[in-house]
């Protein structure tokens, strides 16, 4: 079984063909391909090839299924004795993608 690692939005994913992930925002619309050259690691079931730091000609494409926002997160501040804390909450937002091909 193939697969890769590849580099967006400062993270780093291992990747299958097929594999539906949630990564963060990318400013295309639903239905398009997004294609990904940042990739670090390819093996294709029989050979790994390592990137220094990329890996050359390598390249990920996937669909864009849908663009939303994640669940809701809480970030609470406290300072003690001081009768200070503060809660704020958000939402990331956030793009599934379906990985359609490792080249």
């Amino acid at each position: 079984m193939s697969y890769a690692v590849f580099k967006t939005g400062g993270k780093q994913y291992r990747v299958s063909e097929g594999d539906v992930l949630d990564v963060e925002k990318l400013d295309l619309e639903e239905g398009t391909e997004a294609t990904f050259e940042e990739v670090l690691l390819v093996n294709d079931g029989s050979s790994t090839q390592i990137g220094t730091p990329i890996v050359k000609g390598a390249t990920v494409k996937a669909k864009v299924v849908e663009q939303f926002r994640g669940k809701k997160g809480i970030a609470f501040k406290f300072k003690r004795r001081q009768g200070y804390h503060k809660t704020k909450g958000y939402r990331r937002h956030l793009t599934k993608l379906e990985i359609t091909s490792i080249k």
